[in-house]
């Protein structure tokens, strides 16, 4: 059985860190020509971006458009600091802001907490931290809720999260935030190391799996890997999923990106050559 009306997308990370207004003539035209429906915006500092750009280049090359965050320390929602709390809100308000005039339906991102915090905690130490992410989340739903708006929450693996790592910790803290515009997100790669049995986590989230992000094992080009793609395909088939699936990696030319996410070596002769071939195999393996 085919999976039916799905949009494939890139993440503008394949290519460039951070994005910003003068990244769009550079980008977009590839990413269509390649053969994308989506192109899957990384915002690392909204500033750099003019939306009113981004809108005229998403209608110029023919594109539609995702919106993910990145969660460095001091946007930690879990943070004791009220002021790096704050500022974590901020920055999703200043990325819902932008969602809203995209058009785009939720703002996606482990937005919980910062990646790379993983350490071994204390168990009310712990559950602090999970009531504290659950205040601010609520109050992020509220935010995301009054534009018309969802929020996508991703699992990270153990060695970038100690705090949501798999679908049912992330199904767990939606139902704890306990508002509608709460949803989760899958990433393969972090279900390669975390998840026991793949199909089985994605028909847990069911209903509340509103995007999907796709690389191999080791974060290659999808289908060069040990990813159980039938897996994914019957838990997607299952739930019906419809929305987008985006390759996510990274490039090793962005120095500071390549050491936060540790990506040492490239995963293809060329970035292009990433995108083409994963596209090339989603499409085969969406179809069939």
């Amino acid at each position: 059985m085919a999976l039916n009306n799905i949009k494939f997308g890139a993440s503008t990370w394949l290519w460039a860190s951070p994005f910003k207004t003068q990244t769009i003539e550079e980008l977009f035209p590839k990413i269509s020509k390649l053969g994308f429906d989506v192109v899957e915006i990384a915002v690392e500092d909204p500033s750099l971006i003019d939306v009113k750009k981004v809108k005229e280049g998403l209608n110029k090359y023919g594109l539609d458009v995702t919106i993910c965050g990145a969660f460095g320390s001091s946007r930690d929602l879990t943070n004791e600091s009220v002021d790096i709390q704050k500022n974590g809100l901020s920055y999703i308000e200043s990325c819902l802001d932008i969602c809203a005039e995209l058009g785009v339906p939720f703002f996606a991102g482990p937005m919980y907490s910062a990646v790379g915090k993983a350490r071994m905690l204390r168990p009310d130490q712990r559950k602090a931290e999970w009531d504290l992410a659950v205040k601010n989340l609520q109050t992020v739903c509220e935010m995301a809720d009054m534009r018309g708006l969802k929020i996508a929450l991703e699992p990270l693996n153990r060695f970038e999260s100690d705090l949501v790592n798999t679908t049912d910790d992330a199904i767990r803290i939606v139902k704890d935030i306990n508002h509608p515009a709460a949803k989760v997100m899958i990433d393969s790669f972090h279900m390669s190391i975390e998840e026991r049995d793949v199909e089985s986590a994605i028909k847990a989230a069911g209903d509340n799996l509103i995007h999907v992000q796709v690389s191999e094992n080791y974060r290659g080009a999808p289908g060069s890997g040990q990813t159980p793609w039938h897996a994914y395909k019957k838990g997607l088939e299952a739930i019906n999923y419809k929305g987008v699936i985006s390759i996510e990696s990274f490039t090793t030319k962005n120095v500071e990106l390549a050491g936060a996410v540790c990506f040492w070596t490239p995963k293809a002769d060329t970035q292009d050559d990433f995108a083409k071939d994963g596209l090339k195999f989603l499409k085969k393996w969406a179809s069939e």
